[in-house]
């Protein structure tokens, strides 16, 4: 049975891949926005759950990417 730490790791790297594809798939779609908005909810739960189990570092480095993603979206995005 996989440990608590290994679980933990393995919700915040599936979030974190939905929010990268939904980044990536904002550059296709025909409303962007909804991507976005998908790419925010993901973040904020690899963040939640990187933070509830004690990954303080893994959670920094996914609010700085998803900071980063919000300054594209809005320099890109914005208006659409």
């Amino acid at each position: 049975m996989a440990s608590a730490d290994e679980e933990s790791r393995k919700e915040v790297a599936k979030y974190e891949a939905l929010a990268e594809t939904a980044y990536n798939e904002m550059y296709d779609a025909r409303a962007p926005a909804a991507r976005y908005s998908d790419l925010k909810d993901y973040f904020a739960m690899a963040i939640g759950a990187a933070e509830r189990a004690g990954l303080h570092d893994v959670a920094k480095r996914l609010s700085a990417r998803l900071d980063h993603c919000k300054k594209v979206y809005r320099s890109q995005f914005a208006g659409f």
